[in-house]
């Protein structure tokens, strides 16, 4: 079960258990969805129409910016900064598993609230992943601009991307686009773990006991479609985050068409909508949602599927 069981006759695992099943369902995850990932963000800072029909863009689909990034820049180019993403995934994932976990127990302890209701859930994920973010959000960054890059490389190592971004741009570009993330990951997080509650029940409503023999695949499909449905309500932030992120790198972006430089969230908001169009807002989302529905799956089914590796008598009661 994910998040504190009031109902688990002191069955609940460890802290230390909670964060180890969250770093490594991130750890697992990360590696299988990377190359959806960087088609994510490449699609997110095209100024120009994701279409055939634009001369200008570089990328009009996930199977042809598939096919270019490999002919342009090889297969390794799909997990290009894998190493900020790794570092990112296992951070995050232990602190916001483990944040949920104590949010929830804290609410069944403090207040009347039963600790597995929708809104509590929502409540609870929403923190816990805003301090998932604050922890992680430097390495965020850096995997954006190593995915955002094309060839030759602006940096050659994680260690040069460090140092460069430091030198040339200050402190305060490790923390670039940590406004709309935050904004946009309270909600996105909150109807994660809640969605993924709310269609656990539903899947119990739905099926007759007998007929719930594979949790782990309810794990997988119920985790997919609490992913969809939060990306699809939060999608625009996570745009402007990453056009943000970006700011003070458009020289390793001259080759993917045009570069446009933002002095805030408002204004990034803006220049997307006055240059793009409301559909500008959700450039990326079929292979956003595709990697949401992928990673918000996997995260919960690998994470529910390493508690009961811990405790094997919990299984029954999730």
């Amino acid at each position: 079960m994910v998040g504190y069981d009031p109902k688990a006759d002191g069955r609940n695992i460890s802290s230390f258990e909670v964060a180890a099943a969250g770093s490594v369902s991130g750890l697992v995850t990360r590696v299988m969805i990377s190359p959806l990932d960087v088609i994510k963000i490449r699609f997110q800072l095209q100024i120009e129409r994701l279409s055939r029909s634009d001369p200008a863009a570089k990328y009009h689909g996930i199977l042809q910016a598939g096919r270019q990034i490999l002919q342009e820049e090889g297969p390794t180019a799909f997990w290009k900064g894998h190493v900020p993403a790794q570092l990112l995934s296992i951070g995050y994932g232990a602190v916001q598993f483990l944040s949920f976990e104590l949010l929830t127990e804290l609410v069944h302890k403090a207040t009347t609230y039963d600790a597995r209701d929708f809104s509590v859930h929502f409540v609870c994920g929403g923190l816990s992943a805003s301090a998932a973010t604050l922890a992680v959000h430097p390495v965020d960054v850096l995997r954006t601009r190593f995915a955002a890059q094309g060839e030759p490389k602006v940096y050659k190592t994680l260690r040069d991307a460090v140092v460069t971004m430091y030198r040339t741009e200050g402190p305060l570009v490790f923390y670039k686009g940590l406004n709309p993330t935050l904004i946009a990951i309270f909600p996105y997080a909150g109807f994660q773990f809640s969605f993924y509650s709310a269609l656990k029940h539903m899947h119990k409503w739905v099926l007759p006991a007998e007929g719930r023999k594979n949790e782990n695949l309810r794990n997988l499909l119920c985790g997919s479609g609490a992913g969809v449905l939060s990306k699809t309500l939060t999608y625009p932030l996570d745009l402007f985050k990453k056009r943000l992120q970006v700011g003070g790198f458009e020289r390793a972006r001259v080759t993917f068409g045009q570069v446009r430089s933002y002095r805030g969230l408002l204004d990034c908001a803006q220049q997307v909508l006055q240059d793009e169009g409301p559909t500008g807002l959700f450039k990326g989302l079929s292979p956003s949602l595709l990697k949401a529905a992928l990673s918000t799956g996997f995260v919960f089914f690998w994470y529910e599927l390493f508690c009961s590796f811990f405790h094997p008598m919990k299984k029954a009661d999730s």
